[in-house]
Formats: structure tokens, C-alpha cells, sequence
């Protein structure tokens, strides 16, 4: 009888906790609750505001990792984006400005000054000529300095943007809204939302790569290929270019493969029953995030291998098989996407060239990193095109703002090399191949390179326009999260049409 009395009680103590009611209640908060973070993940069926290609993202097979149809027919279906961190100058690369070498060594017209904030500039700096040698190249005859002689080769496979503009004039911030839309942490990557929207066709691969090189991480951190409030199992991952591609993913000393599999079904088996029990979707995550990692075991050192490339593509990409780099980080894009990888990532860190050394000066430093990268770019354009990839891949190469007209200066003392401060009004950002013109530029800066006078396009506008050619509308693709959808463009962003093949 005591023993009786004492499960009525615990039992009706039970009824009373919080954690009971939002884990049995069929109506009310709990089942609010529960049914909008279902439905935000595509368990519950479709919205008004979401896209219709990403109501069933998520599914208690393969979360994430089954391919999904765009909403319209897309003209791309994967992206490499490669982001030189630290923004290059585009006045010594692609927006030619013979007047500002006129300029060169004066005083800073006051109404460049007034009601502006620079990131280092103080007091009235000197103006900077280019300090590269333009000429026009290939049959549209597009602006590229001797800084790049390979990319002059492929110039009429690339669109110019060459009005961008951002809000941000700081490193972390300004690569926050360049790759999740915000300045603030904690949204969603656009790799991550490229995922969430169009899964991977390789289920024995991440669907997003992230690759950096430089030797650095970007200053935003991980958080630039980071899930936010998505699902973790569309966050970026990033595979190491030395030793094991990605961390823990090699069979642990005196464990055979037949037994971490055993191990994995034991842990997925618990995970399962977790989730039947409380229908929490990142238990789902987990699950497909350790069955990944076991068949990434085989298909990442494959893919990661370029040792089996013949001589004469490495060499086109001027990469040493033994050593990690840039260019080998290219090669590997190439890979990457050829078996099916959504959206690969390049970081290439140190192209912030500020003149405060010879290595961070736009003459000497910044002719350095266009050597060390340029051979694989042009590299990476020609083996797409060739292998027919081009077509339906878009690649997107950038920085997360531009440089100033001005040659920097500190606490009003000009540095020793030529350098030149962060600048938000007006940089160049370019693209080629999946359903972008070929040989096109659109946009104009005005004579010395300050402002956009001319098809300025910000970056909400590049994200639309990404989404726009994988077959998304950037309006529509959403996730409910804190009782609002949300977005990678924000409330903002309109397709660059014209750019549009």
C-alpha cells in the first residue's frame, strides 16, 4: 500500500512540473511550441513565407543531406566563393581611375572628409594614385592591372560588379553582413541557407566545404560558415588541407571500422529513441551528423587526394602536392564540387593592406598575394569550363569592402609604405559561370574611385542575386525563428537582373 501511495504521489508531482507539461501537452503553450519549432524545420509542412522547395529540408531519414528542387528552374547549381579577407584594393586591380594619379600626393578634398568615418584615417590624409598598370584585355575589354596577368587570360568568362558598397567598415562586421546578412552574430551563413534550401547530391559529404588558407582564421571567426539558429547539421565544415581533412574522423588506434560502425548504430539507436520520445529536431541533426562522419571516412581523403590529379593540372594550378595552400585550396573546389558539394568556401586570409609594413602595402604586399593566388583563379575558371562545370557553378571572388582613394595615415602622420584605410562606398566584387554574362561590367565609380555614381549594388543585393540564380527567391526562403521569419537578405535585397545571362 505505501509503495502505491508513493507512485500516486510521485506521479501527480510529475503532472505538476513544467518539464512534464511541455513534454505531454497535446494543446496549449507546450504544443505551440513544440509545432513552431516542427514547422520551422519543415516537419510540419510549409508556411506562407517559406519556400516551397524547403518544407521537407529536414526529414527523420537523412536531415539535410538529401538533394530538394529549387523554386523555379535554377541556372546554378553549386557555388565556390572565394573570399580574400582583409578586402583587396580594387583601384590597383579592376576600377581603373587615370584622375586619381593626378591627385596623387595632394591634400584630401575636405568634402571627402566632412561626416565620414574611417576605421584608422585622422586629420587630412594624401590622395594615392593606382599603383598597378592597367590595360584592357580579351574581347570585352575589361579593366585588369598587371597585378593579375592570369585572370587578364579569362576576363571574357567574368562579370564586374563594380559598384558594391556594404555598411560596415570594420573587418568582423563587414564579413558578418558580407556572408549571413547582419553585422551581428548568430544568423545563419548563406552556404548554410544554400543547404538548408537545396540539400547535397553527395550523401557521403557535407554539403557545404569550408576551406581557408593564409594562415588565419577570418576575423569574424567560424561564425562566417556558422548555422546560427538553422539546423547545425547546415553549418559549414571545414576540412584541413594537411594530415586528416577533417579532425576525429579517422578510426580511433585499435578500433576496427566494423566496430565503430557498431559503436555509431548503438549511439544512433539511443539518439533515435530520444527523438520518439520528445521530438526534438536536433536530435535528428546528431544522428545524421555521426552517420556523416563515418562515411566521410572514405569519400573526404578521396576527394581531398589531389595526388592522383595528373601532372599537368597541378601545374596549371601551380600547386605542390605536398604543401597546403591557396591554390591547392582551389584545386580542391574543383573536386569538391565535381562530386557534388553544394557550396565551397574559400578563405584566404591577408589582403588587408593598410601600409603599415612593405607586406601590407598596396605596391609591394599586395602584388604578392595577387602572385601567390592569381595562377589558381584563372587556373580554377579554365578546368570548370573545360570539365563543362562553369556553366552550372557559380564563382563569386571578393573581399567584404574597398579600399579608400586616400593613402592612409595614423593619428595624422603618414605611414612609411603606400597603404590604404577600409572604405565602405565602392569596391568590386566579380562573377563567373553559373547563368551570370560572360564579359560583362556592370556599374561605375565615380572619377577618383569614391562613390557609386552608377548601378550601385549592395550587398543584400549580391545575396539576392545568388539565391535568384539557384533557382530561390530570397524573400521566400525563410526559417521561423523567435516568432518571425527570417531571412539571409533581412528585409532588404533586389535581384541584380541586368547582370543575368
Amino acid at each position: 500500500m505505501n509503495k502505491l501511495l508513493n507512485e500516486l504521489q510521485q506521479a501527480a508531482a510529475e503532472r505538476e512540473t513544467r518539464r512534464h507539461f511541455l513534454h505531454t501537452c497535446s494543446t496549449g503553450l507546450g504544443a505551440m511550441a513544440l509545432s513552431s519549432v516542427l514547422g520551422s524545420c519543415g516537419f510540419l509542412g510549409k508556411n506562407d513565407t517559406q519556400s516551397n522547395a524547403v518544407g521537407s529540408a529536414l526529414s527523420a531519414d537523412s536531415p539535410g543531406t538529401t538533394p530538394h528542387p529549387a523554386q523555379y528552374l535554377p541556372k546554378a547549381k553549386r557555388v565556390i566563393y572565394i573570399h580574400m579577407a582583409g578586402s583587396p584594393s580594387q583601384l590597383e586591380l579592376f576600377d581603373y581611375k587615370p584622375e586619381l594619379a593626378k591627385y596623387n600626393g595632394k591634400d584630401c578634398p575636405q568634402a571627402l572628409l566632412e561626416g565620414k568615418k574611417f576605421a584608422f584615417i585622422r586629420g587630412v590624409p594624401k590622395m594615392l594614385g593606382p599603383q598597378g598598370k592597367f590595360g584592357q584585355h580579351g574581347q570585352s575589354g575589361a579593366w585588369v592591372s598587371n597585378y593579375l596577368p592570369h585572370l587578364q587570360g579569362v576576363v571574357d568568362d567574368v562579370t564586374f560588379l563594380k559598384a558594391m558598397h556594404t555598411d560596415q567598415f570594420n573587418h568582423a562586421p563587414a564579413q558578418l553582413l558580407m556572408h549571413t546578412g547582419s553585422a551581428r552574430l548568430g544568423r545563419p551563413s548563406m552556404g548554410s541557407w544554400v543547404t538548408y534550401g537545396l540539400g547535397t547530391e553527395n550523401d557521403n559529404l557535407p554539403g557545404y566545404i569550408v576551406l581557408a588558407s593564409g594562415g588565419k582564421s577570418p576575423d569574424a571567426g567560424k561564425s562566417v560558415w556558422g548555422s546560427g539558429f538553422l539546423p547545425s547539421v547546415y553549418q559549414g565544415v571545414q576540412c584541413r588541407t594537411d594530415g586528416d581533412p577533417v579532425l576525429y574522423a579517422s578510426d580511433p588506434a585499435g578500433m576496427s571500422r566494423d566496430v565503430r560502425k557498431n559503436t555509431i548504430d548503438a549511439i544512433s539507436e539511443i539518439n533515435q529513441q530520444q527523438y520518439d520520445d520528445v521530438k526534438d529536431p536536433e536530435i535528428l541533426t546528431r544522428i545524421a551528423q555521426y552517420e556523416l562522419a563515418f562515411r566521410m571516412q572514405m569519400s573526404v581523403p578521396d576527394a581531398m587526394d589531389i595526388k592522383s590529379e595528373p601532372q599537368y593540372i597541378l601545374d596549371s594550378y601551380g600547386v605542390d602536392p605536398n604543401k597546403g595552400s591557396f591554390a591547392r585550396n582551389c584545386l580542391l573546389s574543383r573536386r569538391l564540387v565535381e562530386r557534388g558539394v553544394r557550396f565551397v568556401q574559400l578563405f584566404d586570409w591577408g589582403w588587408d593592406t593598410h601600409g603599415t609594413s612593405k607586406d601590407t602595402s598596396v605596391d609591394t604586399g599586395l602584388q604578392i598575394k595577387c602572385k601567390e593566388s592569381d595562377q589558381a583563379v584563372a587556373a580554377l575558371l579554365t578546368d570548370l569550363k573545360q570539365r563543362g562545370l562553369l556553366d552550372d557553378t557559380l564563382v563569386v571572388w571578393g573581399g567584404e569592402f574597398g579600399r579608400t582613394p586616400m593613402q592612409e595615415n595614423r593619428d595624422g602622420q603618414v605611414l612609411p609604405f603606400f597603404g590604404r584605410d577600409h572604405h565602405l562606398d565602392a569596391f568590386t566584387v566579380w562573377m563567373a559561370g553559373g547563368g551570370v554574362k560572360r564579359g560583362f561590367s556592370y556599374g561605375e565609380t565615380d572619377d577618383i574611385g569614391y562613390y557609386g555614381v552608377k548601378d550601385q549594388v549592395h550587398v543584400h543585393d549580391l545575396q539576392a542575386t545568388i539565391l535568384h540564380l539557384l533557382g530561390f527567391d530570397h524573400a521566400k526562403l525563410t526559417y521561423q525563428f523567435q516568432g518571425r521569419p527570417f531571412r539571409l537578405t533581412d528585409v532588404a535585397g533586389k535581384i541584380v537582373k541586368p547582370i543575368i545571362a
